[in-house]
């Protein structure tokens, strides 16, 4: 038999044709197309972020840095997922009722059961900047109530401070800052001391480490600032930042002790006589430094976090972005930090993301 279709006219074929597909039902839409899936990530992480710090607790990152006005922390589960971290003020000297300007260099530690925030500002007295103590008892740092503690300082010796870090060693703890060895000194040195609680010191505070070198005196004033602590077999490295952040030049210097010695002597610890991390022009990493420390989501890799300054001659400011690497270890058990990676290169996510 004869298709009824080729005897009818093409424009009433057509019309026959819209109306059956006007009746049928929709076809299915197709589904999205998967997120593409990638292993890697690049540096920097964020475009602002002086004076990086991360903290692990619970299978979740909070890292922090300097923001001058507030103390901000971000929230993540995957570090190489930073830029899109949720971002919580958690504490301004307004809201606390403290007068205060120029905050720096927060870090979030949880101690007996509660977490506290040491930052540097300058309370409009004293000349100038001073170590202060934040605490909070929820169990999310980015929820809850902080209470200001007050500075902590040596009670005879309160003098310009910056830089607060944590060490605990031999079942004691210890606060670790940069200062001035007497008032209206330019020159930054590293002081210890012990800790009563998470915000009282007891004792004296010692020396470990002032600018001496070559590569430690570059800039005005000598520094040595943000020292930072970790820990690998049988050792205890202090990782600090030297020389001014004005130049390319800052970079890291690095102390050793025995896991076990007494840090409160200065002869517990060997200065390494070279920097331990420097510039890397060609990569656009000028001035790498103000560092911390974290592990890979799987416990399996050391990472370091630092800023740089992605040009030269661009100093102390908001330029300098925060960047994360992978670093191995020495035979003799000290930290192979490597080279700062160019800005831009694919590096693999840390385990387990």
């Amino acid at each position: 038999m004869t298709s009824l279709f080729r005897l009818l006219p093409v424009s009433v074929l057509a019309f026959t044709l819209a109306c059956q597909s006007s009746s049928a039902p929709p076809a299915p839409s197709p589904a999205p197309p998967a997120p593409p899936t990638t292993a890697t990530f690049t540096n920097p992480l964020l475009s602002v972020g002086p004076d990086p710090w991360v903290y692990q607790k619970d299978n979740v990152y909070y890292y922090m840095s300097t923001t001058g006005g507030n103390i901000t922390i971000r929230k993540t589960g995957k570090m190489s997922d930073l830029g899109s971290a949720v971002s919580t003020v958690v504490w301004t000297p307004q809201q606390g009722g403290v007068n205060q300007r120029d905050l720096w260099a927060p870090e979030l530690f949880f101690l007996d059961g509660k977490w506290y925030i040491y930052y540097s500002a300058d309370p409009f007295c004293c000349a100038g900047h001073r170590v202060h103590v934040l605490e909070n008892a929820s169990a999310d740092p980015t929820t809850g109530t902080w209470t200001y503690k007050g500075r902590i300082a040596n009670p005879n010796q309160d003098l310009w401070a910056i830089d607060g870090t944590v060490l605990e060693q031999n079942g004691k703890r210890y606060l670790i800052w940069s200062g001035h060895e007497t008032e209206g000194a330019g020159t930054q040195r590293l002081y210890i001391s012990e800790m009563s609680n998470p915000w009282t010191l007891v004792g004296p505070r010692v020396e470990l480490s002032h600018p001496e070198f070559a590569w430690e005196t570059l800039g005005d004033p000598d520094v040595n600032e943000g020292p930072e602590i970790i820990k690998h077999g049988d050792k205890t490295f202090l990782v600090y930042s030297a020389s001014h952040c004005s130049t390319d030049d800052y970079a890291l210097g690095m102390l050793t002790a025995s896991s076990t010695a007494d840090p409160m002597q200065p002869s517990s610890w060997k200065k390494s006589t070279a920097p331990v991390f420097v510039k890397n022009p060609e990569g656009q990493v000028f001035g790498p430094g103000h560092n911390g420390f974290f592990k890979s989501k799987d416990g399996k890799e050391d990472w370091i976090i630092y800023h740089a300054n992605p040009r030269t001659g661009q100093g102390c400011g908001d330029n300098r972005s925060p960047r994360m690497q992978k670093f191995t270890w020495n035979a003799d058990g000290t930290p192979n930090f490597g080279t700062p990676v160019a800005v831009g290169t694919a590096l693999p996510k840390p385990a387990g993301e």
